[in-house]
């Protein structure tokens, strides 16, 4: 006794000491390895026992519980049985004696540790362990103790971790689904005593005048006014012991359903009981209740009133994500849908003193969550089944889901109602595909329901009518995906407009192009407005009020050019004939638009607030080049439809884009617009590829500007993109002509120029590359290496995967420049930057062009590159240069990896010096 009593003091010493935070780690280190080795020494455990119940130091007894855990977990097997006996007879006792007054974390881990030894000698050894755990919960003075250690025993035993056998955890899972039944019976009997008890004591409130217009529908839902009637009971008050039971015993449920299969044990009135504890969530009077009496014990309440919601929510969500549904369980789940539907009416529902909106800010945000866990589960796993009853209202479902998505009081609530239907338009479309017979019944059901939630969408991303939500949208931070919190709130509500206008072409067209017709107007009209002054051009409008409804106009049309550049795609395809008129409509106004915004450069003009108009006028400019470029598919099959017929039509549509395009393609325009400029010229050259762009007045100006040397050059990414159309103007075949109507010869001969022009800087440099430069002209010299192999790559890349005849082409016209880089190559094996960007181009060479460039000469390339990468070198890039040397040699792999895979003999010679590079070079660099 007087050594237990002593090491216990020893012991609580030590722990405060550990715990002191003037403690050294070094210190800390020795007690740990003290610690520990009590811990190995047979017998720790008699002490450890005595340390619980003898002291009232917290960091003692979460120690003694660790060493015990570890003994139950690591070294039960060697406990002689006499020991296991006395520990599972010991522990229990403890816990019954001490569980109202022990901390509850200590109380958690003796629960625990109780747990675990069932968990490895039940039923077998530890019989009564689970008649315990029932005994507890059916005695009211330990019902909570009974709970935590069901939980518990739910945690470890049905889920356990991987230290278990198979053939265990089988046999734990079998002996507690044979215990379900009576444990789910006990849980409904604990909730529904409560729940009675408190009802009674209830005061009922007088009937509220507007309760009348939720009894139609309700009852249709739950097809019987006495269940409606039971819902429509007021929420009892609870007592704070109430509470903390019921929520105990809903954590346990929702445990429980997530991994008991769904079946008969789970009955309607354990459904119907766990419904009554939903409604704590929406009842927002009790929330009102505790804001006014302030801190008092009511605010706990409320809060906690709320949270028997979410937790009965959680049970309801564990139970619909189910997807395997018995037969006899069906009924239920129409049940929980009906009774969760009226849950989601009396959350919607409008009176005089509330709105929707205001009603659901009251409601703890978490609930709110739950809910639409639970409207999205209900959609995308349920939906199928259960529309098909004919009792179930999916109509008038939808017209809550609609008040409810549209009342959300946060953008996060507003984007997860908006993926729900999604899932729902999602659901739509593959009905209508597998059932095609029944598309126009389908279509008629919900065509009203469509509509409303398209039109309202819109509205949504529109200042005119959303204004002050969409400025508090942040349009500066990228997250994750690159993108802004507007671009994605636009690009998440486009998502649904396209899904809608995949369903209801003729609707949706008719809905949105009015729309966008209202907006384009005060765009069009801006140009009375435009004055000459002393400095240039001026936008005379400057009252306050007049600018901030300029800005929100020009902002919502920036957002409809978007949402009529993602439509483009229902214009193509087997449907072109039959909507070539709106399709046409909306490509003449896109080409009107775009030469509007370029002849009157509306880009340069002066406003009243440059900070916030400029951008805007900017950016409509932008986003009606991109609406146009996702037409190019469109242009490409009404090109194939007329080229033989009238294709004046077609010709001023393009040539009049073309207009538009180049006035853009200077170093003087912005970036952004420059850049949309450039990739409509892309689109025009590569998908559309008419035969007259290359005699357009407008083409040849640009093809002068590109190759004009005093001109200045664009923008790195700008140029790239104005070489790769110019190039494929030349390069790619023409659609809808014959090969011997191609002009090969002609354009043979330009592209060789084009190339000529623009390698000029780049082909002289090889007179030079052996000489020693200078700092300065170091850095010059990479330039031009940078800028013509950027668009060299770029070209070679977009005609990789076309005819022979057009990568035949491309490779004469760059011959000289790849035996011209060949020839540089050596001179800056020590510069990595340079290097990375040569192998580059030689990798996209290999990929695209490895059968124009002939066996020869892809030799003495690969012959040069394994000259080069000696030992040395390869050490040097890998250790000494970070990231850029590793990268150089990575390519230089992939150029290998290439010609190795190449098929047939040609490339077989180079095997044994390839593999010897890998193992007796690069390998053992990388080993170290």
């Amino acid at each position: 006794q007087a050594s237990e009593e002593a090491s216990l003091r020893a012991l609580e010493s030590l722990m405060t000491e550990f715990f002191h935070n003037c403690t050294t780690n070094e210190r800390k280190r020795e007690i740990e390895e003290l610690l520990n080795n009590f811990a190995q020494q047979i017998g720790a455990w008699r002490f450890c026992l005595y340390f619980l119940s003898s002291t009232r130091n917290d960091y003692v007894m979460m120690y003694s519980l660790t060493v015990f855990e570890n003994l139950i977990n690591k070294m039960w097997l060697g406990v002689p049985s006499q020991d296991k006996m006395e520990i599972r007879s010991c522990l229990p006792k403890l816990l019954l004696a001490h569980h109202k007054t022990l901390p509850y974390f200590i109380r958690n881990k003796l629960c625990k540790v109780i747990v675990d030894i069932g968990r490895q000698d039940w039923p077998m050894f530890y019989h009564d362990f689970f008649t315990n755990i029932l005994q507890l919960i059916q005695s009211p003075v330990t019902t909570p103790l009974g709970l935590i250690m069901l939980k518990t025993t739910s945690e470890e035993l049905a889920c356990p971790r991987e230290d278990l056998s198979v053939a265990r955890k089988e046999e734990l899972r079998k002996l507690l689904l044979e215990q379900v039944q009576t444990v789910l019976g006990l849980l409904t009997g604990i909730l529904e005593s409560i729940w009675d008890k408190h009802s009674a004591t209830a005061a009922t409130p007088p009937p509220s005048p507007t309760s009348g217009e939720s009894g139609d529908l309700l009852s249709s839902l739950l097809q019987s006014p006495s269940a409606a009637k039971l819902l429509n009971q007021p929420i009892p008050i609870l007592d704070t012991d109430s509470e903390y039971i019921c929520s105990l015993a809903l954590e346990c449920l929702a445990h429980l359903f997530s991994w008991i299969p769904l079946s008969t044990s789970i009955t309607p009135s354990l459904l119907t009981t766990i419904f009554h504890f939903a409604r704590f969530g929406c009842d927002t009077r009790a929330r009102k209740m505790s804001s006014v009496n302030g801190s008092s014990p009511g605010a706990l309440l409320g809060q906690e009133r709320g949270r028997l919601g979410v937790l009965a929510m959680a049970c309801i969500n564990e139970l619909m994500s189910k997807n395997c549904v018995p037969m006899e369980f069906e009924e239920y789940l129409l049940r929980m849908f009906q009774q969760t539907f009226y849950l989601l009416q009396k959350i919607t529902r409008e009176n005089n003193a509330h709105t929707v909106k205001s009603r659901l800010e009251e409601l703890d945000e978490s609930y709110i969550e739950k809910f639409t866990d639970f409207l999205r589960l209900f959609v995308s796993v349920h939906l199928r089944r259960i529309e098909s009853y004919s009792q179930f209202p999916v109509v008038e479902f939808l017209a809550l889901l609609f008040k409810y998505t549209f009342h959300q009081p946060t953008h996060e609530g507003y984007f997860s109602c908006l993926d729900i239907w999604t899932l729902f338009l999602d659901y739509l479309t593959s009905k209508i595909k597998s059932r095609l017979a029944d598309k126009e019944a389908v279509l008629n059901r919900y065509e009203d329901a469509l509509v409303l939630l398209l039109t309202e969408v819109l509205n949504r991303i529109q200042f005119r009518y959303n204004q002050a939500q969409l400025e508090e949208l942040d349009d500066e931070t990228l997250d994750d995906d690159q993108q802004t919190e507007w671009q994605r709130y636009l690009r998440q509500s486009l998502e649904v407009v396209a899904k809608v206008m995949e369903l209801l072409p003729t609707h949706a067209f008719s809905t949105l192009f009015p729309v966008l017709q209202d907006n384009l107007e005060v765009y069009l009209g801006l140009q009375q407005f435009v004055v000459t002054s002393g400095t240039g051009p001026r936008l005379n409008i400057t009252a306050e009020n007049d600018c901030r409804r300029l800005h929100c106009s020009l902002r919502d049309l920036s957002s409809l050019l978007q949402a009529v550049g993602r439509l483009a795609e229902y214009f193509t395809g087997d449907v072109f004939a039959a909507r070539f008129n709106d399709a046409l409509t909306v490509v003449e106004r896109l080409v009107k638009v775009t030469l509007y915004g370029s002849q009157i450069k509306l880009y340069n003009i002066e406003t009243a607030v440059p900070s916030v108009l400029k951008p805007d006028l900017i950016d409509v400019h932008a986003q009606s080049l991109a609406a146009l470029q996702a037409y190019a598919h469109w242009l490409a099959q009404f090109y194939s439809e007329v080229h033989r017929q009238n294709p004046e039509q077609f010709i001023s549509l393009v040539s009049t884009a073309l207009e538009a395009i180049t006035p853009l393609i200077s170093s003087k325009v912005q970036e952004k617009l420059l850049l949309s400029a450039c990739h409509l010229l892309v689109s025009l050259a590569t998908t559309v590829r008419p035969v007259f762009l290359i005699s357009i007045p407008a083409v040849q100006k640009v093809f002068n500007r590109i190759t004009d040397t005093s001109a200045q050059r664009l923008p790195d990414k700008a140029q790239v993109l104005v070489c790769r159309a110019l190039s494929n103007v030349l390069l790619l075949p023409w659609p809808n002509l014959p090969e011997s109507e191609q002009q090969w010869a002609v354009r043979s001969t330009n592209h060789a120029s084009l190339v000529s022009a623009l390698t000029r800087d780049y082909r002289q440099l090889k007179a030079t590359a052996s000489l020693p430069q200078r700092k300065v002209q170091l850095e010059d010299t990479k330039v031009i290496i940078h800028q013509t192999l950027s668009v060299l790559e770029d070209i070679v890349e977009s005609v990789s995967g076309e005819s022979t005849k057009s990568r035949q082409i491309c490779y004469q016209s760059l011959q000289e420049s790849v035996q011209v880089s060949l020839a540089l190559f050596p001179a800056f094996i020590h510069q990595s930057d340079v290097t990375d960007e040569m192998l580059s181009f030689f990798l996209t060479l290999f990929q695209g062009l490895r059968v124009q460039m002939g066996v020869p000469f892809t030799e003495q390339i690969i012959q040069t590159f394994l000259n080069m990468f000696t030992r040395e070198q390869l050490a040097e890039s890998i250790l000494h240069e970070g990231s850029t040397g590793c990268r150089v040699v990575e390519k230089f792999l992939k150029i290998l990896q290439v010609v190795v895979q190449e098929p047939g003999q040609v490339f077989k010679p180079f095997l044994p010096s390839v593999i010897s590079l890998c193992m007796e070079q690069v390998y053992p660099i990388i080993a170290e």
